[in-house]
């Protein structure tokens, strides 16, 4: 029996009352868990066993194979974001995306960027701008991070202009043609992202304009780069429209 910190990332029935569950652990990465029983009122696992559960999970751990959970030692219930759909939109979608970058690069960095996301939005900063730090922050992980500290295109480290997604990042004066500009604070915003340590933020004092410019490049840029559609950043889109 091991006990192994993790999260899970999604469900899926198995037969009438189990459940076969795809836990982001810290030791192991991403591992198929199978819940015997724990769709039956009386099973401990009842409760413990859908996604976003983060925990200690105490399991025999059968490497390239099924494992059998046996209990669950919840860590953080996460019920802030529980309660709120835009939350919940957020943290689908950074599970997902957690999953996916995973499998391009199997750095622990990336489940613990994953865990200190999950716990700021729960403490109710703006999951918009979490996510939009760890978007930027997992560019890394897949090899496509934009370039943030010179112009993309000719190298120059004065007059930055602009933040263009299709040029791959900064654009000096010298080398701006008919790119969208953001503002001067934008430009230096997203390098503070790059920067951040998430789990340390205290304060996010962004304005809108800011905001939706970033979250503009970045989702124009993992469209360009990165090859990853997730049906859950549609959904986010979608629930943006509403709120």
């Amino acid at each position: 029996m091991e006990k192994i910190e993790g999260i899970i990332v999604s469900v899926n029935d198995f037969k009438e009352s189990s459940k076969i569950l795809n836990i982001f652990t810290k030791e192991y990465g991403v591992i198929g868990v199978i819940a015997k029983g724990c769709k039956s009122i009386k099973s401990t696992l009842r409760s413990v066993t859908d996604r976003l559960t983060y925990g200690y999970f105490y399991m025999n751990y059968r490497e390239d194979k099924l494992s059998v959970l046996s209990s669950v030692d919840v860590i953080n219930p996460f019920k802030n974001i529980k309660k709120d759909i835009e939350c919940i939109s957020y943290a689908s979608y950074i599970l997902d995306l957690a999953t996916q970058v995973y499998k391009q690069n199997n750095s622990s960095d990336i489940y613990k960027l994953l865990i200190d996301s999950l716990i700021k939005i729960n403490e109710l900063y703006d999951p918009m701008v979490i996510t939009n730090i760890l978007e930027l922050k997992y560019l890394d992980y897949l090899g496509v991070m934009p370039v943030l500290d010179r112009c993309s295109v000719c190298g120059s480290e004065k007059s930055i202009a602009t933040l263009s997604s299709s040029r791959g990042g900064y654009i000096c004066n010298n080398c701006l043609k008919n790119d969208r500009m953001v503002s001067a604070k934008t430009i230096k915003l997203i390098r503070m992202f790059y920067y951040v340590d998430i789990s340390k933020i205290e304060k996010l004092d962004i304005s809108e304009l800011c905001k939706n410019e970033i979250n503009t490049f970045l989702n124009e840029y993992y469209e360009n780069y990165t090859g990853l559609y997730l049906k859950s950043k549609n959904f986010i889109n979608n629930i943006k429209k509403l709120v």
